[in-house]
C-alpha cells in the first residue's frame, strides 16, 4: 500500500486500550442491584433505553452513563425505591470515571515502530476518538501512547460530517485517509462512504448503540489484530 501523504488515524476506547469492559461489568452491577424490581435482564435493557434516549443530547461518557443509571433505577423501582438505593447505583456508575487503563497487546509496540517509519514512508499518526472531552483527556494521558500522534481529535460524535471536519484539519481527503478502529459504526462505515480506507479489529466487547450491519468492501480490511497492520505497511513485525 502507497501510503505516502496520508493519514493514518487510530480509535482509542476498544482499539488502543480496553474499555467496554468497565461499563459492561456495571451494567452487571446494576442488575444485580435491581433484582428487588425486576429480573437482571429486564434491568440492562431498561438501562440501554435510557442511556440511548440521553446520548443524542447529553453525548458519550460516564457522565451520561451515570445519569442514565440513576433514571433507570427510578423508573424500574418507581415510587417504592429508597434513596439509599439511588446512590448505590450511582456510586457504580462512579467507579467507571478515571478506570485503569490498560492497553491492549502490542498496540505501543505497532504505534512505536508506525511512529519510527512516518519520515521514511511520509504518513503521519493522528489519533481520533469520541465521547466526553474529561473522559478522553484522562484515558489518553494514563496511556502514554499522546507523543505517537501529531493531532488528537476528540468528537462529539463519529459520523461522515465529524470525519469531514477532521481530514480538513489534517490537510487531506478522504482517499489520504487511513482510520483502524474497532467500531464498524463510528470507525468504519462513515470513512468508507466518504472514500477513505478503514482497517476493522472488531473488539471482544461491541457497545448495544455501537452496532450495525456490517458488509464488505474493496477499501476495508478485516485484522485480527495491530500487529497485521505491519507487514501491510511494510514495517518489520514486532516479536
Amino acid at each position: 500500500m502507497d501510503i505516502r501523504g496520508k493519514v493514518i488515524a487510530f480509535d482509542a476506547d476498544d482499539t488502543l486500550w480496553h474499555n467496554e469492559i468497565n461499563f459492561r461489568n456495571a451494567e452487571r452491577e446494576f442488575a444485580q442491584a435491581m433484582l428487588p424490581f425486576c429480573k437482571e435482564e429486564e434491568a440492562i435493557a431498561h438501562l440501554m433505553e435510557v442511556e440511548g434516549r440521553h446520548i443524542p443530547t447529553l453525548g458519550y461518557g460516564t457522565k451520561t452513563f451515570i445519569i442514565a443509571l440513576a433514571e433507570a433505577a427510578m423508573e424500574l423501582g418507581g415510587e417504592s425505591i429508597p434513596n439509599s438505593k439511588i446512590r448505590e447505583v450511582m456510586e457504580i456508575g462512579k467507579r467507571t470515571v478515571c478506570p485503569k487503563v490498560e492497553l491492549y497487546p502490542h498496540a505501543k509496540e505497532v504505534l512505536d515502530l508506525l511512529y519510527r517509519e512516518q519520515s521514511r514512508l511520509g504518513f503521519r499518526l493522528v489519533l481520533a476518538t469520541k465521547g466526553d472531552l474529561k473522559d478522553q483527556q484522562y484515558k489518553i494521558g494514563k496511556s502514554g501512547l499522546q507523543d505517537y500522534f501529531s493531532h488528537i481529535e476528540i468528537m462529539s460524535e463519529k459520523d461522515r460530517q465529524g470525519y469531514l471536519s477532521l481530514m480538513k484539519r489534517c490537510g487531506v481527503e478522504p482517499e489520504d485517509f487511513i482510520m483502524v478502529g474497532n467500531s464498524f459504526k463510528s470507525d468504519i462505515k462513515p470513512v468508507i462512504e466518504l472514500g477513505g480506507t478503514a482497517f476493522y479489529i472488531p473488539s471482544e466487547i461491541i457497545w448495544v448503540h455501537e452496532i450495525v450491519e456490517e458488509f464488505d468492501h474493496p477499501s476495508l480490511m478485516r485484522l485480527e489484530s495491530m500487529k497485521e497492520l505491519l507487514p501491510i505497511f511494510g514495517i518489520t513485525d514486532c516479536k
